[in-house]
């Protein structure tokens, strides 16, 4: 029988390995869920530090426990390296679409997708299975280098967008769209323009080699929503949710990242010192409507009442009164 520990605090609260077991799988399936949930454009957002294939696996292998046909279109690794991971019922779900191989079918062997790259991408739009359909790019990096940008996000446009099948008004199921960006390798034009069609956006990132995922959500007629997730991938493909980010983050910021001080490159100092802080604060500032000042507004002294201004003519003086301002020839 599982022991039970215990978590101190405001309450006791007794789990069992078992339930804390249960709990991590129904967060991560809440995860893979609400990125599957939408429907149309999922786009991953990975880097050098933090690769994002894993969890394109990830989001594959779900699909394929929901019963969905997954269509993958492999461009950066062989077939085999892209199923190695999945069991066989997972496999048995995967329809796989070889642009590794022979990219531009040079070998003329049959093997190679006739029409390319972008051929594969408007077959995938011609659909005649009305069940649910994912369709993995792996990856939007390579197309774009093959592919001009509006080319592409027109033909996303359309796969995201198949209401139904040919010469059939039946509704279908939406269709899940999974594509994997290197955006390091992009400037921020076509990062903005597949940014703008996808419904949901993974940008991974992270910490003491724990994973995070920041992840925005862009509902129909609802504004859109920001989500972060700390998570490691296990071998299986699995996701192990964390609650935050690692303790040791948390308790001991990296030493070698002080914090900066923009004030360091400046050529001019904009300290005081304890001296200028207190004649600072002595000073009375011309604009400043003080008591002293209203009083002797108020009640003007014996000064201000008997003062006057005496001119003398010098006897150089020539005044003329009709234009008393002959000298400036004006």
């Amino acid at each position: 029988m599982p022991r039970p520990f215990h978590l101190e605090g405001a309450g006791q609260l007794s789990v069992t390995p078992s339930e804390s077991v249960r709990r991590g799988a129904e967060r991560e399936l809440e995860m893979l869920e609400s990125l599957l949930a939408l429907g149309g454009l999922v786009l991953l957002r990975d880097s050098v530090e933090w690769e994002g294939r894993s969890l394109l696996k990830a989001l594959i292998k779900k699909s394929a426990a929901c019963g969905e046909q997954v269509h993958i279109l492999g461009c950066e690794v062989s077939e085999e390296e892209f199923r190695e991971g999945f069991d066989s019922h997972v496999n048995s779900r995967l329809v796989y679409h070889d642009l590794f191989r022979d990219p531009l079918n040079w070998s003329k062997t049959g093997e190679a997708l006739p029409e390319g790259p972008l051929g594969a991408l408007r077959a995938m739009c011609r659909r005649t299975n009305p069940g649910p359909v994912t369709i993995a790019l792996d990856s939007l990096s390579w197309l774009l280098l093959h592919l001009p940008c509006t080319t592409l996000c027109q033909t996303l446009h359309a796969l995201s967008h198949q209401d139904s099948c040919p010469g059939n008004s039946t509704p279908v199921e939406p269709v899940h769209v999974l594509g994997l960006l290197h955006e390091e390798l992009h400037g921020p034009g076509p990062v903005g323009a597949l940014s703008s069609l996808a419904q949901a956006e993974v940008t991974l990132s992270g910490a003491m080699g724990q994973a995070s995922a920041h992840i925005l959500y862009r509902r129909p007629r609802q504004r859109p929503t920001h989500q972060t997730q700390w998570f490691s991938i296990l071998p299986d493909f699995s996701l192990d949710l964390q609650r935050g980010p690692p303790l040791e983050l948390q308790r001991h910021p990296d030493p070698h990242t002080p914090p900066v001080d923009p004030t360091t490159q400046l050529t001019f100092n904009l300290h005081l010192s304890k001296e200028e802080k207190e004649a600072k604060d002595s000073l009375t500032l011309p604009f400043q409507f003080s008591s002293e000042k209203q009083q002797a507004l108020l009640r003007p002294g014996p000064s201000q009442a008997t003062s006057r201004i005496f001119y003398e003519p010098d006897a150089y003086d020539d005044l003329d009164q009709e234009d008393p301002d002959d000298d400036l020839d004006v």
